[in-house]
């Protein structure tokens, strides 16, 4: 979208100098404002035309069956789907009775702005209805990062040419009509009329309370406005409540340039257990907070609180100025996918549209948690902690499947595995090493003792269990994980992932390390030292598959052996293959959807040696399709490892474009947060070559030609450091914090106050000739500068 007309490329906003009704759903998610706690959907301030209306609320989901032609044991019985809840976004516009609507009369102009510093969404419009009512609105909305249940909306309508009359309605609705024509599987289930009224007041003073519960989750929402108003002498205010509607109705005159201006706020709450009562009264509350910081306090909280983020977290590129606002736009949106998630996930698409149904998967640990622990380390902290909240859940389902310990679900709301494709919900046990591998990553980079023993040493535990119950030892000695599905989901039960094997791996060894650390809290958990040696044992006997005639590793065992896909024969408008061709073909060829092997040697880079991963790399690149969102970004850092640099740019562009120029065509559902995560991922792993772990931080930088400099920010062990990457040479900044040692392409070296510079030594030049799928080669990347 950002190649459209109506948008320019900026560094520090998204910006849309003109409505397009054709983009109107795709930019609903582009401009999503959300925290973690509250979702909105960018849709435009009077309701309609839309694209999809989205208010969510985390976790807050509705039941529906899972239907099978034939049972099996162990299927989840029932899917979740995120819920549109109560829309406290509408403010309708009547100009001397006619409603305010772009695809009636003229919109002399209209701009949106996402400001990625202000955290705001700001609107104007210049417009005259049908029968010449001409007015110019401005609105900017916000959704707090400081107060957790809290919207606010400034909106201003002023006059123009002659005086008007204007009636504004400020709304909440419950229930809206959902329209989705879409026939992607991937798509949310479209739900009618979940909610049920229990409670709908308003009050003399401009309040209105609204409080619905889900028909079969039981889960109670409630919503509630309060507004500011400024208008002229005469202004009426109305405020009435009705089945699923509650309405502020200001009716004023305005002379030419005359404003009338409200500032609405609004406030949610959700629980599964507290009262009609109490929900009434933490809505009541969280507005009476709101409004005593006032519409100005809002928002210069909410600047200061990105301030802070920036000042850590920002990556500055220079030569191509879509790389530069897409990172920014990435950080921001990962940002606000979890920084009030207080014990709560992190969905694929955040709280930005209902696709995936609102569901968390792994890309939460692998991709997004890696991005929060440098950069926001808190959040990452609280998507952590919510995983420790469902263990029992994870615990009861390893028990129904036969094991012990835990088993993680692989897509799911509130814990319950919700996934009806067995293969991936019964069978993609490398979540629960996915979630380790975050937890030890964060201990690693924070040194938070705490946070390791009341979180980090459960989930390690239950996780390290799992793989002692599926795995076995073979006639050779060699411990086996037989009959599960790695990252790839073309390829699935299989033998030994090596992906899979590798992260158990780590998991059993983290597990066991962290169980000597803390001996005393590991005999709660009912670990003895005899335990954990099973697991050092089953780790050091892990079997990594290696194809001796190719000269690499099979992404599981017997995977080179099967025949290669057809892609000559393989039509461009049949990818994604998943929705042209049946999985049974796709499990016994050479076709990779998303980075498998690839993503072992970048998160498991111990494991391989640099000729391993340069002939790897060149061998899987050949049959990648990348059919997932998940696989440009792991595509960029290996890349960049092995040397093919202009290869590593075009795959970073792909990551970091995948929402502003929707490639996957479906942005609608709601921003790829994987994939925007990824863009920080290959920058930073990729050209700022940064490896992590054991309490030492590497780097070893290398810039693809389009690019001239490359700086980005870190938090580790309580400090903050500063990179700055050019052609020739890496400059190391302290800016926070006491000295750090760090290592530079194998020298160590020590920061105290000044910077450090180290020349980047000049690259050796690649031998493998590298390609991709006949029909699915990369496009390289023209820097737009």
């Amino acid at each position: 979208m950002i190649r459209h007309p109506a948008f320019t490329v900026d560094p520090w906003a998204v910006r849309e100098h003109s409505l397009n009704l054709d983009v109107l759903a795709q930019t609903e998610s582009v401009f999503a404002l959300s925290n973690g706690h509250i979702g909105l959907r960018g849709n435009l301030d009077e309701g309609e035309p839309y694209g999809q209306p989205g208010t969510y609320l985390n976790s807050v989901y509705e039941l529906r069956p899972l239907p099978y032609a034939e049972a099996g044991y162990g299927y989840p019985e029932s899917g979740q789907t995120v819920v549109n809840v109560t829309n406290g976004k509408l403010i309708r516009l009547l100009v001397d009775d006619e409603p305010f609507d772009v695809r009636y009369g003229t919109l002399h102009e209209h701009e949106r702005v996402l400001d990625l510093r202000a955290g705001t969404l700001t609107r104007r419009a210049h417009w005259s209805s049908p029968t010449g009512g001409e007015v110019r609105v401005t609105s900017t909305r916000l959704v707090s990062f400081t107060h957790r249940a809290v919207a606010a909306i400034q909106y201003e309508v002023e006059a123009v040419g002659r005086p008007r009359g204007v009636v504004v309605q400020s709304e909440l609705v419950a229930n809206e009509t959902m329209e989705y024509a879409g026939d992607d599987p991937r798509a949310a289930a479209v739900l009618e009329s979940p909610l049920v009224l229990e409670e709908n007041v308003s009050t003399k003073d401009g309040m209105a309370i609204m409080i619905h519960s889900t028909r079969a989750s039981h889960l109670r929402v409630a919503a509630a406005m309060r507004h500011e108003i400024d208008g002229p002498e005469g202004t009426r205010v109305v405020t009435e409540g009705f089945g699923d509607v509650g309405r502020v109705t200001i009716a004023t005159r305005l002379k030419p340039g005359q404003k009338l201006r409200m500032v609405k706020f609004f406030s949610y709450g959700w629980s599964a257990k507290r009262s009609r009562p109490a929900m009434h009264d933490q809505v009541v509350a969280a507005l009476a907070a709101a409004q005593l910081v006032g519409w100005e306090g809002l928002r210069a909280d909410q600047r200061e609180y990105l301030d802070e983020f920036w000042a850590g977290a920002d990556v500055e590129v220079e030569g191509d100025a879509e790389v530069q606002q897409a990172v920014r736009f990435g950080l921001f949106h990962v940002l606000q996918s979890a920084a009030r998630l207080e014990d709560r996930p992190i969905p694929g698409k955040g709280l930005t549209g209902s696709g995936y149904d609102g569901h968390a998967f792994w890309d939460t640990e692998i991709f997004v948690l890696p991005v929060l622990t440098y950069t926001h380390p808190r959040a990452a902290a609280a998507a952590l902690s919510w995983r420790k909240s469902i263990l029992p859940m994870a615990e009861d389902r390893a028990v129904q499947l036969g094991l012990r310990g835990a088993a993680f679900p692989w897509r799911t709301i509130n814990g319950e595995e919700c996934s009806g494709y067995w293969p991936a919900g019964t069978a993609a046990f490398h979540v629960n090493a996915d979630i380790a591998d975050a937890v030890t990553r964060y201990v690693d980079a924070t040194e938070d003792t705490r946070f390791e023993c009341e979180i980090g040493l459960p989930l390690l535990v239950a996780t390290a269990r799992l793989w002692c119950a599926l795995g076995h030892y073979d006639a050779d000695g060699r411990y086996r994980i037989d009959g599960v599905t790695g990252p790839d989901e073309y390829s699935a039960v299989a033998d030994n992932n090596v992906y899979t094997n590798l992260m158990a791996q780590q998991n059993l060894r983290e597990a066991a390390e962290a169980v000597t650390r803390h001996l005393d809290r590991a005999e709660g958990l009912e670990v003895t030292l005899e335990e954990a040696a099973t697991w050092r044992n089953a780790a050091t006997a892990m079997f990594v598959p290696y194809d001796e005639r190719l000269g690499v590793h099979p992404q599981s065992e017997g995977f080179t052996e099967h025949a290669v896909w057809d892609f000559a024969a393989t039509k461009p408008d049949q990818y994604p293959l998943m929705l042209h061709f049946a999985y049974f073909d796709l499990y016994r060829r050479q076709v990779v959807k998303q980075a498998d092997l690839v993503l072992a040697m970048h998160l498991r880079g111990d494991a391989f040696t640099p000729e391993q991963k340069a002939r790897d790399f060149a061998y899987y690149e050949a049959l990648t399709v990348r059919d997932s969102s998940l696989s440009a970004c792991t595509q960029a850092v290996l890349a960049a490892e092995v040397g093919q640099l202009d290869l590593a740019y075009a795959y970073l562009g792909e990551a970091a474009l995948i929402d502003l120029d929707d490639l996957e065509k479906n942005t609608v559902d709601g921003v790829h947060m994987a994939s925007l995560a990824g863009t920080w991922i290959a920058l930073v792993a990729g050209f700022g070559g940064m490896r992590a772990g054991r309490g030492q931080m590497s780097f070893s930088p290398r810039l693809p030609s389009g690019l001239t400099r490359l700086a980005f920010g870190m938090r580790y062990h309580g400090r903050l450091l500063r990179v700055g990457v050019t052609p020739r040479a890496a400059t190391y900044r302290l800016l926070e914090g006491s000295p750090l040692t760090l290592t530079h392409y194998g020298e160590e070296f020590t920061i105290v106050e000044k910077p450090v510079t180290r020349r980047i030594p000049k690259a050796s030049v690649p031998t493998l000739r590298i390609r991709q799928p006949p029909g699915r080669e990369i496009t390289p990347r023209r820097p737009n500068r």
